[in-house]
C-alpha cells in the first residue's frame, strides 16, 4: 500500500509544470489572480482603511450625482421610487455577505483541520518510532525535524501568497515513508509499530495535500463584483427614496457604507486561509517537533 502511494506522488510530481528550485518543498509558480490582488498584503490596518476609504468615495459620488440630478421631473421621478425596495435590496446585500463568510471561514477550518491532522500524525511518528531505538530512530526524528523546518519556512510563505504546487512532493516523508517501509520488525509489537508508522506518515502526506489545495481557496472576481454591485445598487435605493431630504439621505447613505465596509473588511481580511492577520500558522507543527 505504501508503494503504491510513493509512485502516485511520484507520478503527480512528474505532471503538470516542471517542479523548480525550492530545497524539497514546494515550488514557487505564479501568483493566483484575485480581485483584491496587492490588498491581501497590506496590514490590518491599512486594509481597513482602504476598504472603507473606497467604500465612503462609492457613497459619496453616488449621493453626489443623484442630488445633481434630483432636479425637476427627475426628482419628482426619484422620490416616486418606491421604499418597499430597500428591504429585499438590503436582504439580498446580507444573504450574498453571509454566502461568502461562510466560505471563507470554511476554508479556515479546513486548513486548520489539516494542519491539526499533519501535526498529530507526525506526533504519533516520533512516539512509535522509540519501538526502534538507534539508528532508524535517530534517522526517522530527523526527517520529521526536516520536514517540520521545511514546511515552515518555505511552504507557508508560498502558501500565503497562493504559490505552493503539489507538483513538488515532499522529500522528507517520502523519505521517512521509505524508512519505515524498510524497517525490519524482529517483535509482535514492532510490527505493530511499523505498520501504525506507516499509516501516520500517509496521513500526514494526505494532509499536507490537503493544506496545500485549500491554501488555493479564495474568493473569485465573480463573487466579490456581485457583492460589490449589490451593494452599490442598494445605495442607489436609498439615494432615491431619500432625494427630496439631502441630511436623510446622506445619514441613510453613511450608515449603510459603514455597513458595507465593515462586510468587505469582514470577508477580505480572512479570504486566504494562510495569510493575513488571522492566518492559519504552523505553530501546531512547531510544537511536535522532535528534539535534535
Amino acid at each position: 500500500m505504501s508503494a503504491v502511494v510513493l509512485t502516485s506522488e511520484n507520478t503527480l510530481a512528474q505532471s503538470g509544470r516542471a517542479p523548480c528550485a525550492l530545497g524539497n518543498s514546494v515550488c514557487l509558480i505564479g501568483a493566483t489572480a484575485s480581485i483584491t490582488g496587492w490588498l491581501q498584503d497590506l496590514p490590518l490596518a491599512g486594509l481597513a482603511l482602504v476598504v472603507f476609504a473606497a467604500t465612503f468615495l462609492a457613497a459619496a459620488a453616488i449621493y453626489l450625482v443623484v442630488m445633481a440630478l434630483s432636479v425637476g421631473a427627475r426628482r419628482e421621478a426619484f422620490k416616486a421610487f418606491s421604499p418597499g425596495m430597500l428591504p429585499p435590496m438590503g436582504l439580498l446585500f446580507a444573504l450574498i455577505v453571509g454566502f461568502l463568510a461562510a466560505q471563507v471561514w470554511s476554508d479556515a477550518g479546513r486548513a486548520q483541520d489539516a494542519v491539526n491532522r499533519e501535526a498529530s500524525a507526525l506526533r504519533s511518528v516520533v512516539l512509535l518510532v522509540h519501538a526502534f531505538p538507534g539508528e532508524p530512530e535517530t534517522r526517522m526524528n530527523a526527517l520529521v525535524r526536516r520536514h517540520i523546518r521545511e514546511a515552515a519556512d518555505e511552504e507557508w510563505p508560498a502558501m500565503a501568497h497562493q504559490r505552493a504546487t503539489l507538483s513538488v512532493v515532499s522529500a522528507s516523508l517520502a523519505q521517512a515513508l521509505q524508512l519505515a517501509v524498510d524497517l525490519t520488525p524482529s517483535t509482535d509489537g514492532q510490527r505493530a509499530a511499523q505498520r501504525a508508522i506507516v499509516d501516520s506518515l500517509q496521513s500526514a502526506l494526505d494532509a499536507r495535500r490537503q493544506r496545500i489545495i485549500v491554501s488555493e481557496s479564495s474568493l473569485n472576481w465573480v463573487k466579490w463584483t456581485g457583492v460589490i454591485l449589490v451593494a452599490l445598487l442598494t445605495l442607489v435605493a436609498i439615494a432615491f427614496v431619500h432625494s427630496d431630504n439631502r441630511l436623510t439621505a446622506a445619514l441613510a447613505m453613511g450608515i449603510f457604507a459603514v455597513a458595507i465596509g465593515v462586510s468587505l473588511m469582514l470577508i477580505a481580511a480572512q479570504e486566504r486561509p494562510f495569510h493575513g492577520e488571522f492566518a492559519v500558522r504552523p505553530d501546531v507543527l512547531i510544537q511536535v517537533m522532535p528534539a535534535p
